[in-house]
């Protein structure tokens, strides 16, 4: 995708304001507090951000797959798709129940790939079977037409020896070799959308750099739009295209991938990009951002980040942020670019490294 480019005419997921709950024992956790984001059609979408933070639940509620406990409060998500007729059609999904969004788009235009595969497959089912079921549901083909689509799906990701592996159970495959079933579960219908939430954190890196290639040149060759849920930068630097910052159920800076990482301005995003590992660092010490997450049960005044923000305002403490246009598609939503407020530089370590950074990609 031209990173220069986001066309208004290929846009095909719209979030707007969305805002989502969970009443638990203990209160009601707003999980999401005003989500706006686009994804356009071919693009990788990564979403980052601490634990807790929204990424998944953002997810959950595109696929209607939210708790029991979770409801979504406002906003809308808007899913452009081609229909039967090969019209293009425009649907909101927070206007259906759980159950229709599950039964008329999940699996079929929009699938997602869990982080750890043990939980996503049927231990007593055979793998094959288990990429058959979609498609016998969604597109009604024929057993024998599956089966045919299910070993293609499984020479697609890699797997040696399809037929053998067609009969085997979860636990005769290797972890990577489970993450590829995953991923040909979630390809069986052939979606527009792919979600990845964190789908390599229980794998090795070598089989990390493997599951991650072969999404990317899976997407060049199906035309994919792709949501890539994860906590680690160094792999949204080689995969993203556009970069959305989360931070207590809000996107704090989004851009395109080389805004985001080689000019952030939160100091949120300053902190995630100096808490990775560095081995050009002098120091001996991982950088950390102070404090914890805000408890999403009480109410928060002002800039939720503002108790770990050592640059934070008076303001900071008594008003949200608006979203700040920085210039090109980069976005911040910070006190600190209002043109009112002090000039403040990002951390001199960060400068440095974020100058090797663009070194090593060859920009200037």
């Amino acid at each position: 995708m031209d990173n220069g480019k986001r066309d208004n005419k290929d846009r095909i997921l719209s979030i707007r304001d969305l805002q989502v709950s969970f009443d638990t024992a203990y209160g009601r956790v707003r999980a999401l507090r005003g989500v706006r984001l686009d994804l356009y059609r071919g693009e990788t979408l990564a979403i980052v951000g601490e634990s807790g933070s929204g990424k998944s639940v953002t997810v959950k509620a595109v696929m209607g797959i939210l708790a029991a406990n979770g409801r979504i409060d406002s906003g809308s998500i808007f899913y452009t798709w081609v229909n039967d007729k090969g019209e293009k059609e425009t649907t909101e999904l927070t206007s259906l129940p759980q159950r229709t969004v599950r039964e008329r788009f999940s699996g079929q235009h929009i699938a997602m790939v869990f982080q750890d595969p043990m939980t996503s497959l049927d231990p007593t089912m055979p793998i094959g079977k288990q990429i058959m079921e979609p498609m016998l549901i969604h597109n009604r083909l024929s057993r024998s037409q599956a089966k045919q689509r299910t070993l293609e799906l499984l020479e697609e990701v890699g797997i040696e020896n399809p037929p053998k592996r067609f009969g085997q159970y979860p636990h005769q495959l290797s972890g990577g070799m489970r993450q590829r079933v995953v991923i040909a579960i979630a390809l069986a219908c052939d979606p527009d959308v792919l979600i990845c939430d964190e789908p390599t954190t229980a794998l090795d890196v070598t089989i990390q750099a493997r599951i991650l290639e072969l999404i990317q040149q899976l997407q060049k060759k199906k035309g994919m739009s792709i949501i890539y849920i994860t906590h680690d930068l160094s792999v949204v630097a080689k995969i993203a295209d556009y970069v959305a910052v989360m931070y207590a159920g809000r996107i704090i800076e989004k851009g395109l991938v080389n805004e985001v990482f080689y000019d952030p301005r939160h100091p949120y995003t300053w902190g995630l990009l100096a808490s990775m590992p560095d081995l050009h660092t002098d120091s001996r010490r991982l950088y950390a951002i102070p404090g914890t997450p805000p408890n999403l049960i009480l109410p928060i005044q002002g800039d939720a980040f503002a108790p770990r923000n050592r640059f934070a305002l008076n303001i900071d403490y008594r008003e949200q942020p608006p979203m700040y246009n920085v210039g090109g598609h980069h976005r911040v939503a910070s006190w600190l670019c209002d043109p009112r407020a002090p000039q403040v530089e990002m951390p001199p370590e960060l400068r440095e490294r974020i100058a090797r950074m663009k070194k090593e990609a060859g920009l200037k």
